[in-house]
Formats: C-alpha cells, structure tokens, sequence
C-alpha cells in the first residue's frame, strides 16, 4: 500500500502502529509548515530545528493521541510546534537568566580586584604625570605628541618644522629625565 495516497487522518492510526512509513508521510508533508511557525517564534534556525525534532519525535513516540474534533492533522501539529517553542523559549529565558545571575555573581566578586587595580593606576598616572612636570617643553611637548598622540617621529617632525634627528633628541632626554626621577623618587602623587 502506498501510504502517501492515503489522507493525513488516515496515516495517524498507522502512525500510532509504528509505521515508519506513515510517520515519514507526515513529516514530509507538515515539516516545512512547522518549521516556518518554530522559526517565528523563536528566532534562529537552530532553535527552530529542535523545536521541530521535539515535537515529530514527541509523536513519534507518544503513540499518537489525535482526535478529528480537534481540527486537521496540521492544525494538530502545529498546535504542538506552539507549545514547544514555548518551552524552548522559557528554557531559553531561565538558561539566560542564570547566565546573568552567574555573571553579576562574578562581578560582584572581582569588584575589590577591580578597585585595587584602578586605584593603583590611578596612582601611576599621576606620578607619571607629575614626573613630565619637570621637563622643558620642548620635550614634554614631543613625549605628549609620540605617546598620548599615538604620532611617529616623521609625524611629529613635520608637525613642529623640525628635523627627525631634533624630534628623536627631545624624546630621548625627555625620558631619560622622567626615568632619572623617578628611580630616585623625586616625584610623588
């Protein structure tokens, strides 16, 4: 007998038998329908394919409890794709929400790492800071330009019409200073 002949409501009762057959006449017939309805409410395609996988193989293996009354065997079968993407979402929902519980969690625990370690470079950058006080111009004036800038020394030679080798001097005893100073900890905060 060809099972694809035979009308939805009549390959159910086959379905509940075990006929392989049957099932696979449904699937192909209501598959692409709830697939678009999974896909709807829950968004990704992924999510969308397990939807599905759930709900044929929930009747694959539930023995099939369908009843004419109810409407068409589509309408049955989508009724059933509803609900489980409205598992899969809640799923989704709880999974997301312990995610972020874990998360906050996490935060709430490396908060005082956090604050040491800003604290501690907010402490170097103001002796850093201090530590530029102290020289000429000239010098801070290539330093800032160079590393706060993000410029390189062509950049900068242009920038102040001077020569590359000048550019390359300034910086070099301008850090030279900063570095004397503080290894002898002339500078503080």
């Amino acid at each position: 007998m060809d099972v694809r002949a035979l009308a939805d409501e009549d390959l159910i009762p086959l379905m509940a038998r075990g006929e392989a057959r049957a099932f696979e006449a449904v699937y192909e017939r209501h598959s692409g329908a709830a697939y678009s309805l999974a896909y709807r409410m829950v968004g990704t395609k992924a999510l969308a394919e397990d939807v599905i996988q759930e709900a044929f193989l929930n009747l694959w293996r539930s023995g099939v409890h369908y009843d004419r009354a109810r409407g068409s065997v589509r309408t049955w079968i989508l009724g059933i794709v509803h609900h489980r993407a409205i598992d899969a979402l809640r799923r989704n929902q709880v999974h997301a929400k312990r995610r972020s519980d874990d998360e906050t969690a996490a935060e709430r625990l490396e908060a005082p790492d956090r604050v040491e370690d800003d604290v501690a470079r907010r402490d170097e950058a103001s002796i850093v800071r201090h530590a530029m006080e102290i020289l000429p111009a000239d010098q801070l004036k290539v330093i800032e330009l160079a590393y706060f800038g993000g410029f390189t020394h062509v950049e900068i030679a242009d920038m102040l019409e001077a020569p590359v080798g000048t550019v390359k001097g300034r910086m070099r005893l301008g850090l030279r200073k900063m570095r004397e100073a503080l290894s002898h900890g002339a500078v503080e905060a």
